[in-house]
């Protein structure tokens, strides 16, 4: 099995790897492909490429549908860097709160003065903040991250109210809530929240979600913190509602070229996941994903299939990918295999199947399905 590194991944990921594994620099070796923040969308794989695994959580550098038709199963590693934003995050409301940047490039800019520790006893009332103690925070988006962020926020004494459409994703993270924690609609949110915390990917339904119409529910003076995505916010409404005095400061990750020259913006060069412990997580999960798929056929936190898990492999196994719902076709001739054990599932337009076999399976009858983008006998 060969790996390709489209970035450097941490070595404690690498060392995740059974020494049989094999580190290629050539894309026409690979078999399975590590990858950080590389583009990919213009990237054609070669059919021995069955893998791709995204070591952070999003995957808007990845052709998800392009791969999913090759056969390529992308995973992710939701949660591996959870902590790491969550800290940024919290950073991030802090220095919104208080101009702690304003200051510090006010020393910066004054440090020739001998007399600076008395200067600045008269020019520090230009730098007043905040504190968040007994503030509300909105979170959006109460998974893996967004959760954590309630939990700090709530140890920070602040009140927390939540966004969170999952039933599964409230239900899976609770514990973590603060015990005053309330889920509540968007409008709640946006009416009673002083700090807006996103969490969220960057789908169809959230790109510019942040928009006028939103800003105009907020209430005056509102601080935003985004450590998510910057298409979740609509820059031109966004500068507005700086302008009108609606949003008091907003925070990102993720400055573009119009936020990064934006008045009242306090921008951070994409820091949310850039910490040794996260990237040691993030690369451990995505090659152990890798390697659980390769030698078990288990799809676990996968981006364009479904999740399959039939543990550790004890005989023979069969993977088939496939396009639409072929479910009954493909289990009918993997059935006559002496199937021990069998899993199968749909995620939007692509399923997957994968079962333990006594026979031998008829992998040419598997490919003639039309529909069926990759079969693999382990």
């Amino acid at each position: 099995m060969n790996i390709l590194c489209l970035n450097k991944i941490s070595p404690v990921g690498m060392k995740v790897l059974p020494s049989s594994y094999k580190v290629t620099e050539d894309i026409n070796e690979a078999d399975a492909i590590l990858v950080r923040s590389a583009a990919m969308h213009e990237m054609v794989l070669p059919k021995r490429v069955v893998a791709v695994a995204r070591a952070g959580a999003g995957v808007n550098n990845i052709p998800l549908d392009v791969y999913a038709k090759a056969g390529v199963v992308v995973f992710n590693t939701p949660g591996a860097n959870a902590n790491a934003v969550k800290e940024l995050t919290i950073a991030a409301m802090l220095l919104a709160a208080r101009d702690i940047r304003g200051s510090m490039e006010w020393v910066k800019a004054n440090k020739e003065d001998e007399a600076i520790n008395k200067s600045m006893e008269k020019a520090k009332g230009a730098f007043a903040g905040t504190e968040i103690l007994g503030k509300t925070l909105g979170v959006i988006g109460c998974g893996a991250i967004g959760a954590l962020v309630a939990q700090a926020a709530g140890a920070l004494g602040m009140h927390v109210i939540g966004v969170e459409p999952s039933a599964a994703t409230i239900e899976k993270n609770k514990h973590l809530f603060p015990k005053d924690m309330e889920i509540v609609s968007y409008d709640e949110l946006y009416k009673r929240a002083d700090y807006i915390s996103v969490h969220v990917p960057l789908l169809d339904a959230t790109r510019g979600m942040l928009n006028k119409e939103a800003f105009a529910k907020m209430k005056d003076g509102v601080i935003i913190v985004n450590c998510a995505r910057d298409a979740i916010v609509n820059d031109n409404d966004l500068e507005e509602a700086i302008k009108a005095g609606k949003v008091r400061r907003y925070v990102t990750d993720f400055p573009n070229h119009k936020t990064a020259n934006m008045e009242g913006v306090v921008a951070i060069s994409h820091l949310g996941a850039s910490t040794e412990e996260a990237e040691d997580n993030c690369a451990a999960m995505a090659a152990s994903q890798v390697v659980d798929y390769v030698e078990n056929g288990n799809i676990i936190n996968s981006v364009n299939y479904p999740r399959l898990d039939l543990g550790k492999k004890e005989g023979k196994r069969v993977v088939v990918l496939f396009e639409g719902d072929k479910v009954k076709e493909v289990s009918d001739i993997v059935s006559k295999a002496g199937a021990k054990k069998l899993v199968s599932g749909l995620k939007g337009a692509f399923g997957a199947l994968l079962a333990e076999v006594s026979g031998e399976v008829d992998k040419a009858a598997l490919e003639a399905i039309s529909g069926v983008t990759r079969v693999m006998v382990l």
